[in-house]
């Protein structure tokens, strides 16, 4: 089954980061946080990527580019100009790197991979910018068992600040970090059927807009709940947050390989 990841925006909120590179290859320890997400599907055993580029692609081309020279011992031979990898990691995925257009938004991206998905049934997406130890196989089992045209994955993100409960004047009760009290949030770990396609009209269409209002209203919409880790790495104080999880040796997405 393909997946795509979504790695074509600004990243303006993380603009710190995002003004050399695109958010994708914002690092979590010395990593790109596109390689941790990555490694969430190959831990499930989905290992065939499309990614939808956009702002500074190249950078991501860059890193496929020179993939294996990153991660394995090195022999060159300059008389030949022959190129030997030792010590290679045995790694079972493909990766299919696609310009999307730079000004493109989420729907139109997803829209311009037409060609690469539609008759190829069922396919997952996600955003190349966050993190959970969602099960992706019972969010696949789960899509399956209602046919409808999507699944997305709701979760319940903690809070930036401490939550008050209040009596009168009176603190009733305070949780540090609570979870969010209003519900589930749309955690972009998707399932989708190729009819999606349907629903998006352009490059400027906004996935999240107009095309899962409609799936909502024409009862195609699906959410499979996720109470477990969940985090997006959309400001420098998000990134701080998953770089100090990561420090800490286990972090609950899971290690890289």
């Amino acid at each position: 089954m393909k997946v795509v990841i979504l790695c074509g925006g600004r990243g303006t909120r993380l603009s710190e980061e995002t003004n050399l590179k695109p958010k994708p290859m914002v690092t979590i320890g010395d990593t790109p946080i596109l390689w941790h997400i990555m490694n969430i599907y190959l831990r499930h055993g989905f290992g065939e990527f499309l990614l939808a580029l956009g702002y500074k692609g190249h950078l991501i081309k860059e890193y496929f580019l020179n993939f294996n020279a990153f991660n394995s011992d090195l022999e060159l031979d300059f008389s030949s100009g022959a190129i030997r990898y030792e010590n290679r990691s045995a790694m079972d995925f493909r990766v299919k790197l696609i310009d999307t257009g730079e000004q493109t938004m989420t729907g139109g991206r997803l829209r311009r991979l037409k060609q690469q998905l539609s008759s190829t049934g069922s396919f997952m997406l996600t955003y190349g910018d966050g993190v959970a130890n969602i099960d992706l196989n019972k969010l696949l089992m789960f899509h399956k068992t209602h046919g409808k045209l999507m699944t997305v994955s709701a979760v319940r993100p903690i809070a930036r600040f401490g939550g008050i409960v209040l009596d009168g004047d009176r603190v009733a009760t305070f949780h540090e970090k609570p979870e969010l009290g209003e519900g589930w949030i749309n955690g972009g770990f998707f399932v989708m059927e190729p009819g999606v396609f349907d629903y998006l009209d352009n490059d400027q269409t906004i996935l999240e807009r107009s095309p899962m209002e409609r799936l909502a209203r024409d009862k195609q919409l699906m959410a499979f709940r996720h109470p477990g880790f969940w985090h997006c790495m959309d400001t420098l104080r998000d990134r701080e947050h998953l770089e100090a999880l990561w420090a800490d040796g286990n972090p609950p997405w899971g290690s890289v390989r």
